[in-house]
């Protein structure tokens, strides 16, 4: 948390100048306060990421729909402050949003926090996800590389038989083929 926590707020504190605002949204422990800031208009991208962090990683739902939003945004940084607090959050909706997201091939730039997020929960919607994920990337020519690999070291951490198929076809792709072989070898073999 320490890690997450000093580039969360070194990164904000850049976003926000330095203003009163940051300061104070960063040291309150009035958790109504930050609720507040998610919903009230005019505030800005750095006050709600702030707010829904603080909010996410002490458990408090409220911060679920901005956290999800967060955890779909072009900014990796925002992303992956998201992933760390829904993970921490505890709302059962979390693997649910994650898997829509890192499905939606609208979106597939933007797949790799979400991706990551479903291996870090083990929901039952994760390999299912991974799955889906990794079997669009292995078109030929597919640009989404990381997406793809970390869907193979993914379904290796998960480690569920499911994921055998398509870990062996990605075998035939350079560029996962390592990986897929890594994969395969913590999957346990039925008997």
């Amino acid at each position: 948390m320490d890690e997450e926590w000093r580039a969360l707020t070194e990164r904000l504190r850049r976003e926000s100048g330095g203003t009163p605002e940051y300061e104070r949204l960063a040291d309150t422990t009035d958790r109504d306060e930050l609720a507040g800031v998610l919903t009230e208009s005019g505030r800005p991208l750095w006050a709600r990421e702030l707010a829904a962090f603080r909010l996410g990683i002490t458990g408090d739902r409220r911060a679920f729909e901005s956290l999800v939003l967060l955890l779909n945004h072009r900014d990796p940084p925002r992303c992956a402050s998201a992933a760390y607090a829904l993970a921490r959050l505890g709302d059962p909706r979390t693997a649910r949003a994650a898997a829509a997201l890192a499905t939606n091939e609208l979106r597939v730039a933007y797949a790799l926090h979400p991706v990551r997020l479903l291996v870090e929960l083990r929901a039952p919607e994760s390999v299912p996800a991974l799955i889906t994920t990794l079997q669009r990337r292995l078109r030929p020519h597919d640009p989404y590389r990381r997406v793809a690999l970390a869907c193979v070291d993914g379904l290796g951490t998960l480690g569920d038989g499911r994921a055998r198929p398509v870990l062996n076809e990605a075998l035939a792709h350079p560029a996962l083929a390592e990986a897929a072989v890594r994969a395969l070898a913590r999957i346990p073999r039925q008997r």
